[in-house]
């Protein structure tokens, strides 16, 4: 992955960096008396895949502490039915009192085709509150008792840029929480995690991670600053062995800059502070991501010419930028919608007007119906798209269908015309809210085949060798890492993941590619 795409036959590797890259016979000509040669027997090396956008502890408090209510082709959930006997089980182990958590619930592939309510959840305990998250990670429900402790009532009025759903008859509140305004005053009811909780949970999303490759993982949106302590301390006491991008909240990342709160990596290769991450609207397919035109299907309770919502107005957004890009810190803005897309980019061109800044790398999360135009000014700008794609495989049929129609549906994730612009992006996965799997998240990419076989904008495809380089070395630039790593060139980290087949081949098969050893420095972190 150098600036030539070149391919070689062997690596020298020295105190955890790579030493030399080229011919076999130049390369054994290195070896000394206790040097390890490891011979690939036709196996693939390729550069450790760099997660351009997911969220690292969210992953593994998912895993370690929730409980999965997840639809095909993720999981097993038919029904609402299945999510209430889900969450029953986890009740009957848990003392009354005790938050249960759910997470990974779909709207749009269980049976009823709606979120489970209050109600629903009310018939699993009156005892334990019940919070449970929408797959995007933009919704969740509430049972009676956990509105109750985070005191939402009927008479609580919607906040800026959320809605706590009501019942279009009663008025009264339904459980749904859009957006995370809404989410928030109940979340805050969740008590942290315990110190020994929260390494378990990074203990399990490093295995997550590293079992698929990723030797740079990243959390996007950190917004607690008690967690800043906790990864410190999990990387001084080594039980971070795989490197971590931290993405701060706006909040986090201005207590940062005024020394309110402290952050000191033990090693700035291994952990450091990224962009400060700020959202700008919601989620397509939950009727939340802002749009210039209405959606194809109106949404449930809406009229015809809904399209979405910021989360905050045009001029609020841009004086929150101004702020951190004066700071000189790079911003990674949320925006799915073209509307979005629009106030974000006006954002990051006042932020310049007024304070000029070569090479700022500013992100767009998701980007996902970039138009043309859009995609012009990011070039002009110096933005960066990080893009969705795999949003093709598992909800291309339904934005084709019901949320945005055939014609901006084939333009979601437009890669390929990032591609012709000479517009550097990126490709990412989202995790928790689709699993890490960089390999499926190229195919993807390479494919854009939906979860049913369609296909969703084939001119939209890029070249296996173009997806390859948006998981390695276009994601290490985007975090001004790429002298350190995301391809395998003298003087860089030894970050590796064996594979299974080269995955520049066959672009069908890429997805069932196996990932048989990841390694961090030189050492193995993970092996099949």
């Amino acid at each position: 992955m150098d600036a030539g795409n070149r391919t070689a036959e062997a690596v020298a590797v020295r105190d955890g960096r790579i030493q030399a890259v080229g011919r076999r016979s130049d390369i054994e000509a290195l070896a000394g008396a206790g040097t390890r040669v490891v011979d690939l027997k036709g196996k693939t090396l390729i550069p450790g895949f760099v997660d351009a956008h997911s969220h690292f502890l969210a992953t593994g408090t998912a895993e370690a502490f929730s409980v999965d209510l997840s639809s095909a082709p993720v999981g097993t959930v038919k029904n609402i039915d299945e999510i209430v006997a889900r969450l029953k089980r986890k009740a009957e182990i848990t003392p009354k009192g005790e938050w249960i958590l759910g997470h990974g619930y779909d709207d749009t592939l269980v049976t009823e085709k709606r979120h489970p309510t209050r109600a629903d959840l009310d018939r699993v305990s009156a005892d334990h509150p019940i919070f449970v998250r929408h797959v995007s990670g933009h919704f969740a429900v509430a049972n009676s008792k956990a509105l109750e402790l985070a005191q939402i009532t009927r008479d609580t009025p919607n906040p800026q840029g959320g809605e706590f759903r009501r019942d279009a008859a009663t008025g009264e509140l339904n459980g749904v929480l859009e957006e995370t305004p809404a989410l928030a005053p109940v979340a805050a009811r969740i008590p942290t995690p315990s110190r020994e909780k929260n390494l378990e949970a990074i203990r399990k999303a490093t295995d997550i991670y590293s079992a698929k490759g990723v030797t740079t993982a990243q959390d996007g949106a950190l917004g607690n600053p008690r967690l800043l302590g906790m990864v410190q301390e999990a990387a001084a006491q080594g039980q971070l062995p795989i490197r971590l991008v931290l993405w701060p909240t706006a909040p986090v990342a201005k207590a940062l800059i005024e020394g309110k709160a402290e952050f000191r990596s033990p090693d700035p290769q291994l952990l450091r502070i990224g962009a400060t991450k700020l959202f700008d609207d919601g989620s397509i397919q939950g009727y939340t991501g802002y749009l210039s035109q209405p959606y194809h299907v109106h949404a449930p309770g809406k009229d015809h010419a809904y399209h979405g919502y910021p989360t905050m107005p045009r001029e609020q957004l841009a004086a929150l930028v101004l702020e951190q890009h004066k700071a000189g810190r790079q911003i990674a803005i949320h925006g799915n919608g073209d509307a979005a897309i629009d106030d974000i980019l006006f954002a990051f061109s006042e932020a310049q007007k007024a304070f000029p800044r070569a090479d700022a790398r500013h992100i767009i999360v998701h980007a996902q119906t970039a138009r043309d135009d859009q995609l012009d000014r990011m070039k002009a700008l110096g933005v960066i798209p990080t893009f969705f794609v795999l949003h093709t495989y598992y909800w291309g049929d339904w934005h084709r269908d019901v949320f945005l129609g055939p014609q901006r549906a084939m333009r979601i994730s437009p890669a390929e015309s990032a591609l012709k612009r000479g517009l550097r992006f990126t490709i990412h996965t989202d995790t928790p809210v689709v699993p890490m799997d960089p390999l499926r998240l190229m195919w993807s990419a390479a494919n854009r085949i939906s979860s049913s076989g369609k296909v969703i904008g084939a001119s939209e495809r890029i070249s296996p060798t173009q997806a390859l380089r948006a998981v390695t070395i276009d994601a290490a630039w985007q975090a001004f890492e790429e002298n350190s790593r995301g391809s395998i060139e003298p003087g860089k980290l030894a970050d590796f993941a064996i594979l299974s087949a080269s995955p520049l081949e066959e672009p069908a098969r890429i997805k069932d590619i196996q990932v048989l050893e990841t390694i961090v420095g030189g050492k193995t972190v993970f092996s099949r």
